[in-house]
């Protein structure tokens, strides 16, 4: 089965809003055999969705649709859905009735119009019921293609997709397995690895493709089969990952498993039954905000500062100001000392610092720009590495996160 994913809304082509939808569906369909053919981004004009409608349809056997099912005018989705479908909306009795249920629940303003029209829907199409807003899903059928449209709210939308529209698509069978593993590699560039892998990758089966994943400070190669039987495509995967590590064994730091490298850490952290805490300067919160994205993050993190400013690392954490006078605020002594005290401060297992010149300028530091510390502290006392990340402020800072991430990993794999 092959999948358009189709979003709607001139916010996301003006970039106002991200679209993180598509990511989403993507990996969902992809867990449960449907292969995604393309995902594109229109707005929100009657004769754009019109034409997208008919290409989708004629490359696809499934179409998600976001966007477009608002309350306003703007939101012309539903009536250009009637137009492809040659139907009309007609009021659903059930979806009104849930509509007034939310209001006189979570909503102080008095119901409007434009409010009970969200329960005006094509007469052929099937309903899917939201849980979380007023708009509902729509499944309709034309020529062996499904169209589903969703409201553009990402829990609506995920609410929508998991109840009502993964498990008809896995009813329908006959669906293949869809297999990826994912090793992470740091410290080599993108084509140097791909140098020392040459003859293995251009040996690769015909069933079994390579994907190079480069991000900040590291390489993620991914390998991916399809296939109806489970176990053949699983030990095929399996056998050329043996001789991926044979051959770069000593750069993988370790596999993804089609998750983020947070949520590596998260199951180790989980696995290994220890907590964390973070004390940030120049990654200003971010990984401890990755990590308590994640559901069930409270069993795990302990508790974050970000100690910016130099003298907020000496109010909050304790940091001795002659420490800093003498080894400078961007330092392995201040790195070290960071994490040491927020493992105290917080009581856990493990404390993760950065300090670092983002740059544009030095700031309170005659570190060169890009110049970061990483503390790590745990059972076995405090360290800190030092890193030149480069002259960009964004990348510096993404590739202190993800480089503070790798290096958890690998301590919590020892453990």
């Amino acid at each position: 089965m092959k999948a358009t994913i189709i979003t709607i809304g001139d916010e996301i082509l003006i970039g106002q809003i991200v679209d993180t939808n598509s990511a989403w569906m993507g990996q969902q369909l992809n867990n449960v055999g449907v292969s995604v053919y393309e995902i594109i981004t229109i707005n929100d004009d009657r004769v754009h969705i019109l034409s997208a409608f008919a290409k989708a349809e004629q490359q696809s056997d499934l179409v998600l649709i976001t966007g477009g099912l608002g309350p306003t005018k703007d939101d012309v989705t539903k009536s250009t859905i009637c137009e492809y479908f040659d139907d009309e909306l007609v009021l659903n009795q059930t979806v009104l009735e849930h509509i007034e249920n939310i209001f006189s629940k979570y909503v102080k303003d008095a119901i409007l119009p434009a409010n009970r029209d969200q329960a005006l829907v094509p007469s052929k199409a099937r309903i899917l019921h939201n849980d979380y807003g007023t708009a509902p899903g729509l499944w309709m059928e034309k020529n062996d293609t499904i169209f589903v449209s969703m409201p553009g709210v990402p829990f609506e939308m995920k609410g929508i997709m998991t109840s009502g529209v993964l498990p008809e698509i896995i009813k329908k069978g006959n669906l293949p397995f869809i297999h990826h593993r994912t090793m992470i590699t740091a410290g080599v560039g993108e084509s140097t690895i791909a140098k020392r892998i040459e003859a293995w990758e251009n040996a690769l089966p015909e069933t079994i493709k390579l994907a190079y994943l480069p991000s900040s400070g590291m390489v993620r190669l991914r390998l991916s089969s399809i296939g109806m039987d489970r176990v053949e495509v699983e030990t095929s995967v399996a056998a050329q990952v043996k001789a991926l590590y044979d051959l770069i064994g000593d750069i993988i730091v370790g596999e993804s498993n089609g998750e983020s490298l947070v949520h590596t850490v998260f199951n180790l952290l989980k696995e290994k039954r220890k907590t964390i805490a973070t004390a940030e300067s120049c990654t200003g919160g971010k990984i401890a905000n990755l990590i308590t994205e994640i559901p069930g993050a409270s069993t795990v993190f302990k508790g974050s500062t970000i100690t910016y400013a130099t003298q907020s690392k000496i109010d909050i954490l304790g940091i001795e100001g002659k420490l800093i006078d003498e080894n400078s605020v961007v330092s392995a002594e201040v790195a070290t000392a960071m994490a040491a005290q927020a493992r105290v401060k917080f009581k856990s297992d493990i404390a993760i610092a950065t300090t670092g010149n983002a740059g544009p300028s030095k700031g309170d530091s005659d570190a060169e720009v890009g110049t970061v510390y990483i503390g790590i502290a745990d059972e076995n006392g405090a360290e800190a590495c030092k890193f030149l990340m480069g002259n960009n402020r964004e990348r510096v800072v993404q590739k202190t996160v993800n480089k503070s991430l790798e290096l958890l990993q690998k301590i919590l794999i020892k453990k």
